[in-house]
């Protein structure tokens, strides 16, 4: 894989990896909050064979600079396409799909939303698409100041954010929290490149838990109507054992657009950390159909 890196509008620096140019079908890939696309590589890595992969990291996460403020959904959206341009022409001739997990997966349906030409197809898997009646409350309480405490954006901000190894935080994490059923391999994918070595010693998050609230604690703006806009082919995959909502959203945004389709697949929210062969083979049966 190649780094990458681009100067976006907002001031900050986006980066990721992306494989030699092979003429390949090219995967671009979006991550949830608080990783980074390299966590998925157990995943991934299983798709080589018939993509180039294109990761991007989001504004805070991986390699990508923290830049300030978070900038929000949807001009996150805005700046991932920013990065998309720059890239896309190292991959001439070839068809481009899209890829995105939870948060990266809402981002993904935006910038689909926002320039449906970019990409043939796109595989969401369990995006985090709040209900019209989440959304009402979110901008309530966003309006009186509460919506920045919610319980997701509490939990990020008491993340534990340092260990002395990554020995240790591997033993800290495993079978814990968001982590349970992953495999040794994913886990220890996430260890590898969500962390970095910390100034005072052992290892520390890349994503500070701040930006992790700062997401859990916003929501984009007139969801709903750019799902609706969405021209391109999608198919959603969301565990048998995530979030109630997601299930409930994915069927309302098959009602109202025709050309989504979706599966409930075994597994929770991070079903491709625990299953990343049956996972992968999904995403390339989707995404490769005649």
């Amino acid at each position: 894989m190649i780094a990458w890196s681009f100067p976006c509008s907002a001031g900050f620096t986006i980066r990721g990896e992306h494989a030699a140019p092979s003429g390949r079908p090219v995967l671009h890939f979006l991550h949830g909050n608080g990783y980074c696309g390299r966590v998925y590589w157990p995943m991934l890595s299983l798709l080589q064979a018939d993509f180039d992969i294109v990761i991007s990291d989001i504004q805070g996460h991986g390699d990508t600079a923290h830049g300030g403020r978070f900038h929000g959904w949807n001009r996150t959206a805005e700046l991932a396409l920013e990065a998309w341009h720059k890239l896309a022409p190292r991959f001439p001739d070839v068809p481009h799909y899209a890829l995105g997990h939870s948060f990266g997966g809402v981002i993904t349906s935006l910038m689909l939303a926002q320039e449906p030409q970019q990409f043939r197809r796109a595989m969401l898997l369990d995006p985090v698409l709040f209900t019209p009646i989440m959304i009402g409350v979110m901008a309530l309480s966003d309006v009186v100041g509460l919506y920045q405490r919610n319980t997701m954006a509490k939990a990020a901000r008491s993340r534990r954010r340092h260990w002395v190894s990554r020995v240790e935080a591997y033993a800290s994490l495993q079978g814990r929290g968001m982590f349970k059923g992953w495999t040794p391999e994913a886990l220890q994918a996430y260890v590898e490149f969500a962390l970095k070595d910390s100034p005072d010693g052992g290892a520390e998050l890349k994503c500070r838990p701040s930006r992790e609230a700062e997401i859990f604690g916003s929501f984009p703006r007139r969801l709903w109507a750019s799902l609706a806009k969405v021209q391109t082919p999608v198919k959603v995959d969301y565990g048998e054992d995530s979030y109630p909502f997601v299930r409930e959203s994915v069927k309302r945004w098959q009602s109202i657009n025709p050309l989504v389709t979706s599966e409930q697949v075994p597994g929770s929210h991070c079903f491709m950390q625990q299953q990343p062969a049956a996972a992968a083979e999904r995403i390339r049966a989707f995404l490769l159909e005649a």
